[in-house]
């Protein structure tokens, strides 16, 4: 931690699982970004019960750069930032995905506004997406400049509040707050779902402190996130993210919400629609994605995002609307139960 008095201490927290590709990238660009910044920084990373060799790696970085690390039974990424929160000892804490690599001056740039302007309270990193070589990624970097284009289409030092919490980029992939704000966040944390793995950990604990504190964003606050690379991981997070949207959005009135029922409805419709007219159905299907491209990128994606979308919207679709009933499904069994 730093030992100037003017610097405030800083803590990072990194939930992993099977990431043993990616966590020493990881962790070494902190280190780096935060050795420009000159600013001595804590790191904890938490092992949530990994079976790759991601512990061997864990060990090696604990070895060469005194990191700490906290390892549990596979629990689901909030209760492993929980528990690196717990253990973390700044001022402020940071939480970052083990597939995301901060930029050598970003740090330099968070130490600086974290110093001249304290009262600006909490950070949402800006992500950019390793999306040129990676269509699955960037169909995922595509699909929300829609919802954040106000943003997305021109960054900017901005910030926002709770009013406008649908409309602007948010996020746990990297993401800094003061500590108070983080602990009562996870305090207050509480998911329509009885298993806490498919829980929508960071809108939820997002909307808490948006109550309470503006969310500032740069671009010069900025990491890149390195997505899944295959067909399977593409539908399996899909999947899952259905799931957790239903957690995020369905009790909450809003842009977000609306879009939740506008899509179940244009899906039944569209169901009925191919049991009839199959073949205008395909060909509807065909220009909707290619118009979503363009849609994407007037709002900000680059050409991959854009090509992403249109490739893989149907596919996207599919695994998305089948994690959303699977989610209303868990919503109303955790309710019947807790009845």
């Amino acid at each position: 931690m730093s030992a100037n008095p003017l610097l405030p201490s800083l803590s990072v927290v990194i939930p992993v699982y099977n990431e043993q590709d990616w966590i020493e990238r990881s962790v070494g660009a902190l280190l780096a970004s935060a050795s420009a910044a000159s600013w001595p920084i804590e790191v904890v990373v938490v092992d949530d019960g990994s079976t790759d060799a991601t512990p061997s790696r864990l060990d090696d970085l604990r070895e060469r750069h005194g990191i700490t690390v906290l390892s549990q039974a596979n629990s689901g990424r909030f209760e492993a930032r929980r528990a690196g929160i717990a253990k973390s000892s700044g001022e402020w804490v940071a939480l970052l995905d083990s597939r995301v690599i901060v930029d050598e001056h970003t740090l330099t740039f968070l130490r600086d506004q974290l110093v001249e302007h304290p009262e600006r309270a909490v950070w949402n990193g800006h992500i950019n997406v390793a999306s040129e070589h990676n269509p699955y990624a960037g169909f995922m970097a595509g699909l929300v400049k829609v919802p954040w284009r106000k943003y997305c289409a021109n960054p900017r030092l901005m910030s926002y509040g709770i009013e406008e919490f649908d409309v602007y980029p948010k996020g746990t992939t990297f993401f800094c707050a003061r500590r108070g704000l983080l602990e009562g966040s996870v305090t207050a944390f509480a998911s329509l779902f009885d298993d806490i793995r498919f829980a929508s950990d960071d809108t939820r604990m997002l909307r808490w402190i948006a109550e309470r504190e503006r969310i500032w964003l740069a671009p010069e606050l900025s990491a890149t996130y390195n997505g899944r690379d295959s067909f399977k991981k593409f539908t399996q997070q899909a999947y899952f993210r259905g799931t957790t949207y239903v957690d995020s959005y369905i009790a909450s009135p809003g842009p977000a919400r609306n879009a939740l029922f506008g899509a179940l409805a244009a899906g039944v419709v569209g169901l009925v629609f191919a049991a009839k007219k199959p073949k205008t159905t395909l060909a509807a299907g065909v220009l909707g994605a290619v118009a979503a491209g363009e849609v994407v990128k007037k709002c900000g994606a680059t050409g991959p995002e854009a090509r992403a979308v249109t490739k893989l919207l149907p596919v996207f679709a599919g695994g998305f609307g089948a994690g959303v009933l699977r989610g209303l499904a868990m919503a109303v069994r955790a309710q019947l139960r807790r009845r």
